[in-house]
């Protein structure tokens, strides 16, 4: 209703409607990700109030992780079946429903249910698989600077509501916390009911940057697409070494980021003496700078040689996890690692997702990363998880964070045994000869 009209008045002015879908999806990745990381700050408020040990409330969180990484596969046939706007509602709904829900639990399966299975499958619906859906169907260029923009969002999401949320813990309790993010959740899937739209040429235009009066292509797979095609699409690249190192280092970068930092670090802080809020703040402080360095390796990406961008990422990260036994938590301590490791918090998948599409084609890149994304997931669990599991047992989280630090040099290592694909070389001279 609202949409086509804005779509004209913009173009009057030299505006593409497509920005329009970048930014509600920035917010819906913002809002459905910070569901996704609040629980992260309520580890020692719910063991206080119902005596669940870490390792219980860690156990809950973890399903949320598997499940929100089992769904990228699938999200992308949901959007096709159902469009655009009637996922991202529904997802946005489970999401606040879970978080509301919580609020009256006494049971620990109902936390389980409410923060484990409901967060995990409607942030997962909203996922990164919805970032490149829009970045494929809605531009012809920026394609990887628009990736790098929501997935930004994505991880700056899971940390900048937390400061407001230890701030209302610690002075009116929990329950109190899920507010901002309930209604964040509902104004945004109120923008998308009025202004979200499935393709460019639902509102008479043309993907952003293809000439002028170009016609809008079919962007789906020529295959029929079925709940069982990314079941064939994994058979069919089961046997690909490249899949499994993407799978794997995947695997390391979201054990040693969502599973790890984004669950565990307020209550690492506390361990140490520091209290939530500024823990929290800390938090935060990552997700400005993870916004920067995504964003930035989003423009890289289209540019040089991802796998060499991967090893650096890994790289930094796991020398950041190393210092931080080391910080003393004091201000420049924890700044300086919030500094480096904010800066490539999740500026991982840029490249992973070019290096995906250069191995496997255009057909094949979004359910393949997919369940490379799964991947990740799979290893936010065993961190979320054993992390807990750790600190219960030795009363410290310093070997996760060892562990979780030698992986992500492993990592970088590994991602250099990936060959340069020819294509990634034909794709960067095309995009610069498009841009001049």
């Amino acid at each position: 209703m609202f949409a086509l009209p804005l779509s004209r008045w913009l173009q009057r002015r030299g505006l593409h409607f497509s920005w329009v879908i970048v930014a509600i999806t920035f917010l819906t990745g913002l809002s459905s990700s910070a569901a996704l990381g609040l629980p992260g700050a309520l580890l020692q408020p719910l063991a206080r109030e119902f005596g669940w040990d870490v390792e219980q409330i860690s156990s809950a969180l973890a399903v949320r992780f598997v499940l929100f990484g089992l769904m990228g596969p699938f999200a992308a046939i949901l959007m096709e079946r159902f469009g655009l706007r009637n996922v991202v509602v529904t997802a946005l709904t489970l999401v606040a429903s879970g978080l509301a829900l919580a609020t009256q639990m006494t049971q620990f399966w109902q936390l389980v249910l409410f923060w484990g299975v409901m967060l995990g499958v409607g942030s997962g619906m909203t996922a990164l698989v919805l970032s490149a859906v829009v970045s494929t169907r809605w531009f012809d260029s920026h394609r990887g600077l628009v990736v790098g923009m929501l997935t930004a969002a994505s991880a700056t999401g899971q940390l900048v509501f937390l400061p407001i949320g230890a701030w209302l813990i610690e002075h009116y309790g929990w329950r109190t916390a899920v507010i901002p993010v309930l209604l964040a959740c509902a104004l945004v899937a109120l923008l998308v009911l009025l202004l979200m739209r499935n393709r460019p040429n639902e509102v008479g235009l043309a993907p952003y940057g293809a000439p002028e009066g170009t016609p809008v292509a079919p962007l789906a797979p020529p295959m029929r697409i079925t709940f069982a095609t990314p079941f064939k699409v994994l058979a069919g690249v089961a046997n690909n070494r490249v899949f499994w190192i993407l799978f794997g280092t995947f695997f390391i970068c979201g054990l040693s980021t969502n599973g790890l930092i984004q669950t565990h670090f307020i209550s690492l802080c506390g361990d140490a003496g520091l209290s939530a809020v500024p823990a929290a703040s800390v938090l935060a402080m990552m997700g400005a700078f993870d916004l920067v360095g995504t964003i930035a390796s989003g423009w890289l990406s289209d540019r040089y040689d991802n796998r060499k961008l991967l090893c650096m990422y890994y790289g930094l990260r796991g020398l950041s996890l190393f210092w931080l036994p080391y910080s003393e938590f004091t201000l420049y301590g924890l700044s300086l690692f919030a500094m480096f490791y904010g800066l490539d918090w999740i500026a991982t998948v840029p490249p992973t997702v070019r290096l995906a599409g250069a191995t496997f084609g255009k057909e094949q890149a979004g359910m393949v990363f997919g369940w490379v994304f799964a991947g990740h997931q799979l290893g936010a669990a065993v961190a979320a998880y054993g992390a807990g599991r750790v600190r219960t047992l030795m009363l410290t989280y310093n070997p996760a964070l060892f562990a979780a630090g030698a992986a992500c040099l492993v990592a970088a290592g590994v991602i250099l045994l990936i060959r340069k694909p020819a294509v990634v070389a034909a794709a960067s001279a095309a995009e610069a000869a498009k841009a001049a």
